[in-house]
């Protein structure tokens, strides 16, 4: 059964940074897709970014690109988004999910999702 848990989450002051992991199982992450989404409080859910089976990006979210950084570990099984200058407005759970290959398509292409993990920017 696949599954995928997201780590790193917690408190942190504007401008300051987050590492979280996504630790996937129950299939290889060699050849599928990580995206990274996040849903704030009264608000719909957004793609934020992924990292496709060859390492390469695409951002969904305009307001990350050049502060938020995807890289993958195919030996532990593990993506990390690497998270900087943080804002007020990246306040949110942050979750994880799997497709095939590489990125792009529709949200629903992601077969499998993390329960997510709460990141909160504020002074």
């Amino acid at each position: 059964q696949s599954q995928l848990v997201e780590s790193g989450g917690g408190l942190v002051q504007p401008g300051g940074s987050l590492r979280l992991s996504c630790v996937v199982s129950g299939f290889t992450l060699d050849f599928h897709a990580i995206g990274w989404f996040r849903q704030a409080p009264g608000k719909e859910r957004e793609g934020v970014s992924c990292i496709g089976m060859n390492g390469g990006i695409t951002n969904y979210a305009a307001s990350v690109k050049g502060r938020f950084t995807l890289s993958r570990d195919n030996a532990r099984s593990t993506v990390y988004l690497q998270m900087n200058s943080l804002k007020p407005e990246d306040t949110a759970v942050y979750t994880c999910a799997a497709r095939p290959l590489g990125c792009g398509g529709r949200e629903t292409d992601f077969r499998s999702w993390g329960q997510g993990t709460q990141v909160t920017v504020s002074s």
